[in-house]
């Protein structure tokens, strides 16, 4: 049952730091210490932000840090209301902010964060404090229920949810407005593209664009996709290679987002029938550079636009947080540290071929030797490589690239991807002349490449003279350090784990990690990705099975023997290890042949 004060109050720092003592969090002495230290000091900050910034741990085990969430949580437990940490993915602030004025959430210092046909969740951090309620109960002629955040998302939010519904408001207003007296959109194109960069840099666009940028490196988006409908636009985010909606926003709005998006990226604003590609570099809040890849589709309802976004620190990353193990190291290491050939790496798209092959060049570039590549597009600029795009439109292919690089005195070179076979034929050539060559592939497995090769027509005695060996890799989701538990393997976990690994035989382990979920990783139970890896080395006699009668199972199984392990099994190490879950590793690693 909730507990509540006999009158209206807010929350004090005596009152609080009697509560932490009454549940044995915090010493009397502590106490009595930090409220002799606070006399006479400004009051007008919240009891729980004071408290949270001592980083005092609590008494009561595990004797955890009571930062701000940790100690909302504890309150709300102690007052009898449910908490709530919250997370801009789940709620609507179009919506929301619609239930009540800004001013009226800024003096009682409350936020809206769900409604439904019959209720009201609104957030505060003074649960002693609900004259509010009374009379929103009967504006808005709805249940009222109270949840307990921390004053710092509380604060931060509203600010956020309002600033951008106003912006979004606005910027729909204006161009409902402009679109007055215009039959269609299509006319509005014919006024020129003065006109078209004027809305791309309305204020109101700009903050919209801005906010949503801020926010995708905050939650460690990878992509973010920009999705026209009939009637409304959606923004999505792709978080540990998962989609998440964000939020829903008119489409004349997504259409000036797109709009100044495209303006940023150097594209051509007017053309809106055909894909187009360009690229921005800007900061995150702390002032680290990030670049977005910008990719446009046009759709039945208007542009489709997502932005791939890459983050330069992952290139510098080590080997072992990529996910690969001391084998896989040694392997890698001994095939990248050869002179000349073709090392090929393959997997679907969005299984990190673009972080390992940069990360691999990133470590190859000394000042020694010359590293170029020949990208479409250009995934990343770095500048420790010379890097060329293919320029379809001017007839600059890979074939024409590769063949403009080979007169480049290069030492190195990475080929986006090998598609056809002239693309192949120039790889393999650059390999003869004495170039160390790295690219890619679409294939499941690394074997595959193999019988790929030849499908695209490459002789067999070319593929046993310069393939130095193959990679084939996968991205599982890496469990929360935070909050995953160790738990006794329960009998279906057993029989999963038989299948993981068939046919191979492995020893089952005693115990899984499982997630559970928290505030770090938003409730998913994972934070991160890491990489999966089978590597395939030619070996001479691996080379003698390579025909233009190949049979790919018998050069895996030569492979198994010498050492290579399977997609599946590189998984299962990780799953015994702590790192992931079999479900992820099941989920995007092909059965083991």
């Amino acid at each position: 049952m909730e507990q509540m004060s006999k009158h209206e109050h807010k929350l004090t720092l005596p009152e609080l730091l009697g509560m932490l003592v009454a549940d044995g969090m915090v010493s009397q002495a502590g106490a009595d210490a930090m409220i002799s230290e606070r006399r006479g000091q400004r009051q007008n900050v919240h009891p729980l932000t004071v408290i949270a910034g001592q980083n005092w741990k609590s008494l009561l085990p595990p004797h955890k840090v009571m930062h701000q969430d940790a100690l909302a949580e504890w309150l709300a437990g102690h007052v009898g209301l449910e908490y709530l940490h919250i997370d801009p993915l789940k709620i609507d602030f179009s919506a929301v902010t619609d239930i009540m004025s800004n001013d009226y959430a800024t003096r009682f210092g409350i936020l809206p964060v769900q409604m439904t046909p019959n209720e009201v969740v609104i957030a505060t951090s003074e649960p002693f404090l609900r004259d509010w309620e009374n009379v929103l109960k009967q504006t808005l002629r709805k249940n009222i229920r109270r949840v307990i955040a921390s004053p710092e998302d509380i604060s931060r939010y509203l600010v956020e949810f309002y600033n951008l519904a106003r912006s979004v408001k606005k910027a729909s207003q204006t161009k409902h407005q402009e679109k007055s007296g215009q039959a269609s959109f299509e006319q509005l194109v014919e006024l020129g593209k003065t006109k078209q960069q004027f809305d791309a840099n309305d204020q109101h666009i700009v903050t919209i664009v801005d906010w949503l940028w801020q926010y995708a490196f905050e939650q460690r988006a990878s992509d973010i996709h920009i999705e026209p409908r009939r009637n409304i636009g959606f923004v999505r985010f792709r978080i540990d290679g998962v989609l998440h909606q964000v939020y829903q926003i008119p489409m004349s709005v997504m259409t000036a987002m797109t709009s100044r998006i495209k303006l940023l990226g150097r594209m051509d604003v007017i053309e809106k029938r055909r894909p187009q590609d360009g690229r921005v570099k800007t900061r995150t809040a702390e002032g680290q550079e990030v670049e977005l890849r910008l990719s446009t589709l046009p759709t039945a309802f208007g542009e489709k636009l997502v932005m791939r976004i890459f983050d330069p620190e992952v290139l510098v990353r080590d080997f072992a947080e990529l996910g690969f193990s001391d084998e896989d190291r040694v392997r890698w290491d001994k095939m990248t540290s050869q002179p000349n050939g073709i090392i090929l790496v393959t997997g679907p798209t969005g299984s990190g071929k673009t972080t390992t092959l940069y990360s691999t060049l990133k470590h190859l570039a000394t000042p020694e030797v010359n590293v170029c590549t020949i990208e479409d597009p250009i995934e990343m600029v770095e500048p420790a490589f010379n890097q060329m795009q293919v320029q379809h439109g001017i007839d600059l292919n890979f074939v024409d690239g590769l063949r403009a690089l080979m007169r480049q005195d290069p030492d190195i070179i990475m080929v986006g991807e090998i598609r056809d076979l002239e693309t192949a034929d120039m790889a393999i050539q650059a390999a003869l002349t004495g170039h160390l060559v790295l690219s890619t592939l679409h294939t499941n497995d690394a074997p595959s490449a193999i019988t790929r090769l030849l499908d695209l027509g490459v002789a067999p005695f070319m593929i046993n003279a310069t393939v130095l060996g193959i990679m084939a890799q996968r991205l599982v989701r890496t469990l929360c350090p935070h909050c995953k538990r160790p738990q006794a393997v329960r009998a279906d976990e057993n029989e999963q784990w038989d299948e993981l690994v068939a046919p191979w035989k492995t020893g089952r382990p005693a115990q899984f990690q499982h997630q559970e979920g928290c505030l770090e990783c938003r409730m998913t139970g994972y934070s991160g990705r890491i990489g999966i890896y089978e590597i395939l080395m030619l070996s001479p006699e691996l080379r003698k099975l390579i025909t233009p009668n190949t049979d790919v199972a018998r050069i895996r199984e030569v492979a198994y023997r010498e050492g290579m392990k399977p997609l599946r099994i590189s998984g299962a190490m990780k799953v015994a290890a702590g790192t992931t879950t079999l479900d992820e590793v099941i989920k995007v690693a092909p059965p083991a042949n």
